[in-house]
């Protein structure tokens, strides 16, 4: 036949075509998900065997199976399940009987994990020719009819160019073809008749997947504060940097900052806010990228920053050295700290003497301070936002030394040996003595004396008995007295000293004699082996008056 080499070139352009264009398109789109195939659109082209089982009427001429072909169709769907589908099918043959159909009709998917079932049906024309006739007496040329097609398969997807190639494992369909070639003309060799094609075609092949049903992840967006780390002083720069997820790499995003706190710096995903202005709180700043208007290609996202207070200074505050002399000078340290290191002014103040100095060091001066007093000093910082701290030392001045402890001074003493027969008067050289005595006690009049008296034993003569000792110890202990008494008694009322700064006692030194302590105010008497006299009982007796009673009884 004249047409065989038209069908064979056409049947191989057809399945170059439908091959260059699935590889070209492959590198053109994102990868697919591995599985179910949510493909958009699906390119087939592949080996297909056709099958005839019909006779042209009215001459009953049997058609001839097509056998091998091409086939190739796309298919755009509109969601996973759908879509529609185009297809054109190269069915020549050797012997005479040749088909090409062109189709379209819905298609229905079932997508599996890497395999996907589809059915579909068709309608569409078809260019027929035939049938075959070997005796060589008549034929019939291209014409054109109708067609329908119905059938389904099953689709396997490979790994391979991010899942975009698969293979159609086979494709099973029913065809119904109608062809008129009108009258017979048996002049020129025409047939003639109706055909009613029925048959079934079989193919397998390539398939190529373009884009995707699945709309692609939505654009997220998520911020932070990146700067500082730490907490946020009036003043500090705030760095907020946004990360977006999920952006179509072939598409330019856009970056906008908001912030109630104020504009935000920055047109790229990092913003600034500059809080120098900012009152102590809480601020929120706002990210927003888009790479479209349409859902899921902006997002938006928050991120929030605490301005806190400006902590207040601390000062540590001490002296060197603690314990001076009155006069001497102290040097005063002053060791003030700010958390966020602001400058810093010092003053100092003090309790007494004076102080110099406005730098973390100043120096005391104790001049007319009162020794034995503690001077506090004070140590006073504060920074540029008015914030203050103090904090004190002391400073001890040296007290005068105490004076000595009062003692007492044993003055002159008196005995009482030279005049036997008045043994207890008070002579001319015992008032020289007293007259001494009550001189000291006029110069102190807070004073006072102690006058001692004492006496040596009695000896006893002759046959001594308990009873003659005790009377000689008595007169001793009296004559004791008396002598204190005597003494007293001549510097009350010849001298005029105060009778109540005078005690007499009486001692046990063993001898006639009297003596005299001075006791100072403060000072305290030892009254070790001293007995207090009782003044009531012994009698003072006038130095003239003592006389003439112990003359008187000498002469008798």
């Amino acid at each position: 036949m004249s047409y065989r080499p038209f069908r064979n070139t056409a049947r191989f352009l057809l399945a170059a075509c439908a091959v260059s264009f699935g590889v070209a398109s492959i590198h053109a789109q994102s990868p697919l998900p591995n599985a179910p195939n949510p493909s958009r659109v699906d390119i087939f082209t592949g080996y297909s065997y056709y099958g005839l089982h019909s006779a042209n009427k009215p001459s009953g001429e049997q058609f001839g199976s097509a056998d091998e072909g091409a086939m190739g169709s796309g298919a755009y769907y509109f969601n996973r399940h759908f879509g529609a589908e185009v297809a054109v099918m190269a069915s020549p043959n050797g012997n005479g009987d040749g088909f090409y159909g062109y189709y379209a009709g819905p298609i229905l998917r079932l997508p599996m994990q890497n395999y996907t079932l589809f059915a579909h049906g068709m309608a569409g024309g078809v260019h027929g020719v035939g049938p075959n006739n070997p005796g060589g007496v008549g034929y019939n040329p291209y014409t054109w009819g109708v067609g329908l097609l119905a059938g389904g398969g099953m689709d396997y997807d490979l790994p391979f160019f991010n899942h975009h190639l698969g293979l159609r494992l086979f494709e099973a369909d029913y065809r119904y073809t109608h062809i008129d070639f009108g009258p017979a003309n048996p002049s020129i060799f025409l047939q003639g008749g109706r055909a009613n094609l029925s048959g079934v075609e079989l193919s397998s092949g390539l398939l190529f997947h373009l884009g995707s049903v699945v709309p692609p992840p939505p654009v997220k967006y998520a911020c932070a504060v990146t700067e500082p780390t730490g907490a946020i002083y009036p003043g500090d720069p705030v760095t907020i940097t946004g990360t977006a997820t999920d952006l179509r790499p072939k598409k330019s995003a856009t970056y906008k900052w908001t912030s109630d706190s104020g504009p935000v710096a920055g047109d790229s995903n990092v913003g600034s806010v500059d809080t120098k202005s900012l009152a102590v709180g809480t601020y929120t700043v706002k990210g927003h990228v888009d790479q479209g208007t349409k859902p899921g290609q902006f997002a938006d996202c928050t991120a929030t920053f605490t301005v806190k207070a400006f902590e207040p200074p601390t000062v540590s505050c001490s002296a060197n050295p603690t314990t001076v002399t009155a006069g001497d000078p102290v040097a005063i340290t002053a060791a003030g700290v700010s958390p966020q290191n602001r400058p810093l002014t010092y003053s100092y103040s003090s309790t007494a003497g004076s102080i110099s100095g406005n730098t973390s060091t100043a120096t005391l001066s104790t001049t007319g301070a009162a020794p034995g007093t503690t001077i506090t000093v004070t140590c006073n910082v504060v920074d540029d936002k008015g914030q203050t701290a103090s904090q004190q030392a002391a400073v001890t001045l040296n007290a005068p030394p105490p004076p000595p402890a009062p003692v007492t001074s044993n003055l002159c003493a008196i005995t009482f040996d030279k005049d036997k027969a008045r043994p207890t008067r008070v002579d001319n050289e015992a008032k020289a003595c007293l007259d001494d005595i009550a001189l000291s006690e006029q110069r102190d009049t807070t004073a006072k004396l102690a006058v001692v008296g004492n006496s040596e034993p009695v000896k006893v003569h002759g046959h001594k008995t308990a009873r003659k000792e005790e009377r000689a110890t008595k007169l001793a202990e009296k004559r004791a007295s008396e002598r204190a008494v005597n003494a007293k008694e001549y510097m009350v009322t010849e001298k005029g000293l105060d009778a109540s700064n005078i005690s007499a006692y009486t001692g046990t030194a063993g001898t006639n004699s009297v003596a005299t302590t001075l006791i100072p105010a403060g000072a305290t008497l030892d009254t070790t082996g001293l007995t207090p006299v009782d003044e009531t009982a012994v009698k003072a007796v006038p130095r003239k008056a003592l006389g003439r009673k112990h003359h008187h009884h000498t002469k008798k």
